[in-house]
């Protein structure tokens, strides 16, 4: 194939702020504390013309000078697949989640069964593609590229390089094999993030399984709503979450939710967590199993009590994770009722009978080869490749942290994944990944 791919590379904040994003993150998830930062200085005051290149022990004979629609671009810098010292980058190198025998060498025998499961498994990382294959078919994707505001990233140059991908991933036999190839034959894109440099911020979401139930009962109190048949006719500003459902989280039968309870869960930051994470699996008490997907929001931006708990001095900035936020809630519940309700975002959710949790571009998204990303930037369903520091779980349940480089597809966004400096990885569903992704923050690169 002899077209470029995009890549994207986006900045980062600080790691101590990461958290704060985080109080659980979804494909609508607001994982920022407080209300992220557009750019607004428009996408052109966002790129770079630098052409450096990636390191590649196989020449490319594809490479050339950008084009000069790639020189008036300021969201990318032009990446070509040969060495780039002179840029401060790195050889990402290769992803150790698609052979077995790299992932040992590499410390695999540490990794939990849940983890083992993804290694040396192509199978994920083609399921994601054939998504994003299939997505690039639709009339949204049309629409979406037809107004994409970078020059010479198109719906067909996607498409055409997710299908050269997919048969470079069939056909290679070694990691080194496929590197060499992706590198040979594609230009990589990276954005210049928010520190102008390509550094991204990355945070993850995840899929939580809870108890649930149809009906309410003493047990099962907190609702999750429909989203309302007439909600594109409210009346802005919108109501807030303490109007519609109270401090406490069950006033939403006194007014407009009435009659829209969809689920009820026993414990109000579960519910809340589902709000943020906009997706859940639910056990009900008979032990069928279901699950919901976000289906709509009021129009508020995410607000983070996690940042609001840093704020009113109840927990340190620095090193804030979820499972720090969480164990304060568990010791003071009544301040659930404080700190919800600063958030006034409300979401509303539709019920998938088990199906994926899907992501924004309406197709499923795959456990650790799906990212999120501001779609107002970046390209819908584009292949992408990721490096960056993650946590593992390993077999005696310590979390250990490893650089990795991923192969992932742009399928989602999130309420609080604003800018070019911004991915939302998404780890999968159930408790381990909930681990992972609550102590996931991340400093790294991000390339289409």
């Amino acid at each position: 194939m002899n077209n470029k791919i995009t890549a994207i590379a986006f900045s980062l904040g600080l790691a101590s702020q990461v958290f704060l994003y985080n109080l659980v993150q979804s494909p609508i998830r607001a994982n920022e504390p407080g209300t992220p930062t557009r750019a607004n200085s428009g996408i052109s005051a966002q790129i770079s013309a630098i052409a450096c290149h990636l390191l590649s022990t196989t020449a490319n004979p594809f490479t050339k000078d950008p084009s000069a629609s790639d020189r008036e671009n300021t969201l990318f810098k032009v990446q070509t697949a040969v060495s780039f010292p002179q840029c401060g980058l790195q050889n990402l190198g290769i992803d150790d989640g698609l052979w077995a025998d790299i992932a040992q060498s590499e410390g695999g025998n540490n990794l939990t069964n849940n983890q083992k499961l993804t290694t040396n498994n192509k199978q994920a990382l083609l399921t994601s593609i054939d998504y994003s294959i299939r997505y690039l078919q639709t009339e949204g994707a049309a629409t979406a590229y037809q107004n994409y505001p970078i020059p010479g990233i198109t719906r067909d140059r996607v498409f055409r390089s997710l299908s050269r991908f997919r048969k470079l991933l069939l056909s290679s036999r070694s990691p080194a094999e496929l590197e060499a190839a992706v590198k040979r034959e594609f230009i990589f894109y990276q954005s210049v993030g928010k520190d102008g440099e390509g550094t991204v911020l990355f945070t993850a979401y995840y899929e939580p399984i809870y108890p649930a139930s149809r009906v309410q009962t003493s047990e099962y109190r907190y609702p999750l709503y429909r989203r309302p048949p007439n909600l594109s006719s409210w009346s802005k500003p919108h109501p807030d979450r303490r109007e519609l459902e109270g401090e406490d989280g069950l006033q939403g039968s006194k007014g407009k939710l009435r009659g829209l309870e969809l689920f009820w869960l026993r414990d109000r930051i579960e519910a809340y967590t589902i709000h943020i994470q906009g997706s859940a699996r639910l056990v009900l008490p008979d032990g069928t199993q279901t699950s919901v997907n976000y289906d709509g929001n009021t129009a508020y931006s995410y607000s983070s009590i996690g940042r609001a708990l840093a704020d009113d001095g109840k927990l340190p900035l620095e090193g804030m994770t979820m499972p720090i936020i969480l164990d304060y809630f568990h010791k003071h519940p009544a301040e659930l009722n404080i700190y919800i309700p600063r958030d006034r975002s409300f979401v509303f959710f539709k019920e998938s009978h088990g199906n994926p949790a899907m992501g924004s571009i309406n197709v499923p998204v795959t456990a650790e080869r799906s990212i999120a990303t501001d779609k107002s930037l970046m390209p819908p369903g584009a292949l992408a490749l990721i490096h960056a520091g993650f946590p593992f779980v390993n077999t005696t349940g310590q979390i250990e942290h490893r650089t990795i480089s991923r192969y992932v597809l742009d399928q989602d966004t999130g309420g609080a994944i604003k800018g070019a400096g911004r991915v939302d990885y998404f780890l999968g569903t159930g408790e381990e990944a909930g681990v992972r992704s609550g102590v996931t923050v991340s400093n790294g690169q991000l390339y289409y």
